[in-house]
């Protein structure tokens, strides 16, 4: 399939949407990066470099980057939106102007939004009108954007409801180091994307108060237990979550040095203020704010999500951190496979 004539915005100057639009521009694709912060994209246009979020990374010289978001959008064939996802919306609502018709929309974003409790998914869906045309597909998969812009061998998925769009990702991805494989399960694929920095947390918290490694395969193995049982009730695919999305992102941001949700739960299980750490960070941990959308998801929906629960009473309610591991060692016995 021939892409060099598809025109790309990516909506996003963070680590992730960097390092994607620097590997598509380096596939001689036309792409457009749109930076939020306007100092900063004059200084990635200058120097080459994202200084803020992916310092000491070449930026190809064919990638144009701007910090006007409307002319970014304007009149290109695919979007990729890898905003963090609290503002997705916000920023949807100011591209939808300017967005072409039957444009294929990708969100890259991992989260679940605070309040609406919606996926990425729910708000394109509910944000672009009918009439567009639009097509939607998620990006997802355990991938540190550092390691992709060092051209590390990593395998992602591509998740649409039309699995023609998700290949059409997937041609548009794969590299000789970029994996990319296809699901039509977008509400699995984007759980297990938003669940596992939650559950990053808590192993990060587990490490923190200098818990081993035994500690964190329990919780690894029974947090993927916890987002498959969420992702059943909103009609995932049980498998899924064996998946890249799942298990491979959740085994990746608990386990990695470059997680930032897992140095959260670092710093958090080693006595730190959450106000303190995330004053102390550049970057977002989507984590945080989707421990809270995940709590009230699950509440909502009656699904019992433990590692979940303890997670929000930590970060939310002040809960000591022992206490909490405690509390979940001592639940009531039950089967495994329950």
């Amino acid at each position: 399939m021939n892409h060099s004539q598809t025109q790309i915005a990516v909506i996003g100057g963070g680590s992730w949407g960097t390092t994607l639009a620097n590997l598509l521009a380096k596939r001689e694709l036309p792409v457009r990066l749109w930076v939020y912060e306007a100092d900063l994209a004059e200084r990635m246009q200058k120097n080459r470099e994202n200084d803020l979020y992916l310092p000491g990374i070449s930026l190809d010289p064919k990638l144009s980057i701007s910090h006007d978001l409307v002319a970014t959008v304007d009149q290109v064939d695919v979007v990729l939106l890898v905003p963090p996802s609290q503002v997705l919306r916000s920023l949807l609502q100011q591209i939808l102007p300017s967005l072409k018709p039957g444009a294929l929309l990708i969100a890259a974003s991992k989260g679940i939004e605070n309040d609406s409790l919606m996926l990425m998914s729910d708000i394109l869906e509910t944000e672009v009108p009918a009439e567009l045309n639009c097509q939607f597909a998620y990006l997802s998969g355990p991938s540190f954007a550092r390691e992709v812009a060092q051209e590390m061998p990593t395998a992602v998925v591509a998740a649409s409801k039309d699995l023609e769009q998700a290949e059409r990702v997937q041609h548009l991805f794969t590299t000789d180091y970029f994996r990319v494989y296809t699901s039509t399960d977008p509400v699995g694929v984007e759980l297990g994307g938003a669940l596992k920095n939650v559950i990053a947390l808590a192993a990060g918290i587990s490490d923190g108060l200098g818990f081993g490694s035994n500690t964190r395969a329990g919780l690894i193995t029974r947090g993927l237990a916890e987002m498959s049982r969420l992702g059943r009730r909103l009609g995932a695919d049980s498998a899924t979550f064996a998946g890249l999305a799942g298990m491979g992102d959740l085994v990746l941001t608990c386990t990695g040095d470059l997680s930032r949700n897992r140095t959260v739960g670092l710093e958090l299980g080693r006595g730190r203020s959450l106000d303190e750490i995330l004053s102390s960070m550049q970057m977002v941990a989507e984590g945080v704010k989707t421990t809270l959308s995940a709590y009230q998801l699950s509440q909502k929906l009656g699904v019992e999500m433990p590692f979940i629960e303890q997670a929000y009473l930590i970060l939310y309610e002040g809960k000591d951190a022992r206490k909490a591991v405690t509390d979940l060692m001592m639940r009531q016995p039950k089967p495994e496979m329950a």
